[in-house]
């Protein structure tokens, strides 16, 4: 935000929010709350380390950015690193020894179950962060851990056993349906039961993607605001459903919506900003290759030069991963505060909790 010919600094762009006597805010009026906290958040005044932290937060949230957009900036590294080849390399070395199975199927586990159990937690830092403006990581990591236990435990929990049942069904379907094959049966009947297999894994995964995307948008600011375990979080965001279902219907239509609109914005700004990094990262590789030839020297491959080439494929990611964290955090803050602003007006003790943050701001 630019300063005008006065010396001050223009007020940042704002909706009239909607004002509420006693009935819920709609899907659509809650827009408007959760904008004006966003840019409040975001730009009221604009705190450089404040960006830093959301951004590290929305890191371990998935960055609010598209994975195609990851993929295809690893696709445009200067070096061919042909993962497949990679990858049946190290598969044949570890095959060779049982111990290196087990330890990595062991570290494997760990780093999945960090992973998730540091995305639980973050939620409700970001959660905290949209309520009351303020984001301290350390301080937060340590207050908010039994929500986050409580979230993580059932997402591993329930989640992981859904994921797991459905897996085991198909294996056991697609064992019958070789069966009927062999057997003789007509080829339609196999394809049928293939189809409806299909079906019900794709609904499946579109239902569990919805009840992580309403447990972080709804029942993760409840169990902020409640002091309570995600079960029972769970259990009284249920109860408002029912008595409203086609309100949170379309809450979860415009959230999806919101979001595609999210992505498509973010990636038009990635785009050209991947483009500069990896041309940047191109270029630079070619002057070291042409200043080696200069020297009368030449690029082989040695342990000094493969430790220099993961730590420049290392700097690279860690560029990416800044990137696609800071781009996308102001989506995932935007998103978050929807959430917050649409359950507050039914929950009254995150309502409350929303109102004294505000009053206190402006107290401030």
């Amino acid at each position: 935000m630019q300063p005008d010919a006065a010396g001050r600094l223009a007020k940042p762009l704002r909706f009239p929010t909607p004002r509420r006597e006693t009935s819920p805010l709609s899907p659509v009026e809650a827009l408007s709350p959760a904008w004006n906290e966003t840019v409040h958040l975001l730009f009221g005044p604009f705190v450089g380390r404040r960006w830093i932290s959301l951004s590290l937060v929305c890191l371990f949230l998935g960055g609010g950015t598209s994975t195609a957009a990851f993929q295809w900036s690893f696709g445009a590294l200067p070096v061919d690193l042909h993962p497949t080849d990679l990858l049946l390399r190290f598969r044949g070395v570890i095959a060779q020894h049982l111990i290196l199975i087990v330890l990595a199927v062991a570290l494997s586990l760990a780093l999945v179950l960090g992973i998730i159990y540091a995305r639980c937690v973050m939620r409700f830092v970001l959660v905290e962060a949209v309520i009351r403006h303020e984001v301290t990581i350390f301080a937060a990591w340590k207050n908010l851990r039994f929500p986050g236990r409580s979230y993580f435990l059932w997402l591993v929990g329930v989640v992981g056993s859904i994921l797991a049942l459905v897996s085991a069904v198909m294996v056991v379907s697609l064992r019958y349906l070789s069966f009927l094959r062999a057997s003789g049966h007509p080829s339609w009947i196999a394809s049928i039961l293939l189809v409806s297999e299909l079906t019900v894994v794709v609904f499946v995964g579109l239902g569990v993607a919805i009840s992580i995307t309403l447990t972080d948008d709804l029942v993760a600011p409840v169990m902020y605001a409640r002091h309570v375990s995600l079960p029972v979080a769970w259990s009284e965001v249920w109860g408002i459903s029912r008595r409203d279902t086609g309100t949170f219907l379309f809450y979860v239509v415009l959230r999806f919506a919101a979001s595609m609109g999210i992505g498509i914005i973010v990636l038009f700004i990635l785009f050209p900003v991947l483009m500069g990094l990896s041309s940047g990262a191109l270029v630079t590789a070619a002057l070291v290759i042409f200043t080696l030839r200069a020297f009368g020297l030449a690029w082989v491959w040695n342990p000094l030069t493969v430790f220099l080439g993961i730590v420049a494929l290392s700097v690279f990611t860690g560029l990416l991963f800044v990137l696609l964290s800071v781009v996308g955090m102001p989506g995932q803050a935007f998103l978050q505060n929807y959430g917050v602003q649409f359950i507050a007006s039914r929950v009254p003790a995150l309502e409350d909790l929303c109102r004294a943050s505000s009053h206190r701001r402006r107290r401030g």
